[in-house]
């Protein structure tokens, strides 16, 4: 699983690669390192081989699965809600699952909108389980996050947090950004807000090696907690 991974992320950054360049040819304004982004379909593979899971290893039928704009689901506070990867079986929600990734040079300016989304779409999702909204049974929610490994993302932050009153323990000493999504991943978790979450620092260098610094956020540890949850859920 984990080989299957690393080519999944592999080709994330190649379809990051062609985005780019075919708005650059196309002379798109937000051509280069936005376009690359705002292209789409980067995490296609990554997305497919947690499809392959539901299908050949869970049973699910192709037609129960829903992508992109068709992944759409009711919220609480808001009127709906768009995942990335939604599963349902009648009207049952089985799963769904949040892909997000983050590369350089932004990361400072990007760290506080991928938390509050991560929280946002939680938290509205719960409450619409909560209300019956989307089924009798609990479905299984999952983050991924992939994040580039570069320096300005592993190396402790220039300047010492100065807010108001004192830090929780979690973010003292200069954290990384590397180190502030893991702790963002593992508190999701244990605050019961996702069932699992997937965290990787990736490369654009295919001669380096992708990190999975956490085991409990792994590849592998996601599929696991997805595939026991269904199968061990009733009525899913």
């Amino acid at each position: 699983m984990n080989d299957q991974f690393e080519i999944a992320v592999r080709q994330f950054w190649e379809a990051r690669d062609r985005q780019a360049a075919k708005q650059i040819s196309q002379g798109r304004r937000d051509a280069g390192l936005r376009g690359a982004v705002t292209g789409g379909a980067h995490l296609d593979a990554l997305t497919q081989l947690i499809v392959e899971q539901f299908v050949h290893v869970l049973g699910y039928p192709t037609s129960s699965i829903f992508l992109g704009k068709k992944a759409e689901l009711p919220g609480y506070y808001r009127p709906t809600k768009q995942w990335d990867l939604v599963v349902k079986d009648g009207e049952q929600l089985v799963a769904a699952i949040e892909f997000k990734s983050q590369s350089g040079p932004s990361f400072g300016n990007n760290f506080n909108n991928r938390t509050e989304e991560a929280l946002g779409s939680a938290l509205d999702t719960q409450r619409a389980i909560k209300e019956g909204l989307l089924g009798d049974a609990r479905p299984w929610l999952g983050y991924v996050f992939l994040l580039e490994d570069a320096p300005e993302s592993t190396q402790n932050a220039k300047r010492d947090f100065k807010p108001l009153f004192a830090v929780d323990v979690g973010f003292t000493g200069r954290p990384s950004y590397a180190q502030r999504y893991q702790r963002l991943c593992q508190r999701l978790i244990s605050d019961g807000l996702y069932d699992a979450a997937c965290f990787a620092l990736t490369p654009r260098d295919p001669g380096r090696p992708i990190i999975q610094p956490d085991a409990d956020l792994s590849f592998v540890n996601f599929i696991e907690s997805l595939i026991s949850h269904v199968r061990k859920e009733p009525g899913l």
